[in-house]
């Protein structure tokens, strides 16, 4: 029997879009909501140090409204560790955070901020949040990161940014220890949205 696969619905870029046209609109608790009233298992937003998508307000809206988990990516700050233990959202992913990207680019050197992240995680644990680091498909990530207090890690951009070195990500998927989907459609819709 296969284990069912879990749908998470990302609605950072309807706030991009909301805070594009300066009003209220779309309203990105709304599409949670939709999201979850069509079966979604989990909402994730990331509250980026800039605001420049999801702001103070969505989670605060986000954490009375819904009834699935909430996944709350944010950068390890201490700002941001302080909305997240008032908050305490189901599960909480650590990014790294630059302000000239696009979206998240690269995965956490948690080999060489392993103890300040264990530091920073431990009270999110402490009051029962689940914690996932942003990685890059690395042994020496992936350990340090188990190292770190971490529940999980998660990194697919690097795997489908891989062209042409199919062996090579197989062996990253089998690294990651962890039931992935079909990784060479993933890629190809990747590269099919790039053009």
């Amino acid at each position: 029997m296969t284990k069912r696969q879990r749908l998470g619905v990302n609605i950072d870029h309807v706030a991009t879009i909301r805070n594009a046209r300066g009003g209220i609109f779309p309203d990105p608790v709304r599409a949670a909501l939709l999201a979850e009233t069509a079966g979604a298992d989990g909402i994730t937003a990331h509250l980026r140090e800039d605001r420049r998508h999801i702001r103070d307000e969505d989670i605060e809206a986000l954490v009375a409204a819904l009834t699935i988990p909430l996944n709350f990516e944010m950068a390890s700050t201490s700002e941001m560790q302080e909305i997240a233990l008032k908050f305490c959202p189901n599960a909480i992913c650590i990014v790294p955070e630059k302000r000239e990207e696009r979206t998240t680019e690269g995965g956490l050197d948690v080999a060489n901020d392993r103890s300040r992240l264990s530091d920073f995680i431990k009270p999110l644990l402490d009051v029962g949040c689940r914690v996932s680091l942003f990685v890059e498909p690395d042994e020496r990530q992936l350990e340090a990161s188990a190292e770190a207090w971490a529940t999980n890690q998660e990194h697919l951009g690097t795997l489908c940014m891989i062209s042409g070195q199919l062996e090579h990500l197989v062996a990253q998927v089998d690294l990651l220890a962890k039931p992935m989907w079909d990784i060479e459609n993933k890629c190809a819709e990747f590269k099919h949205e790039a053009k």
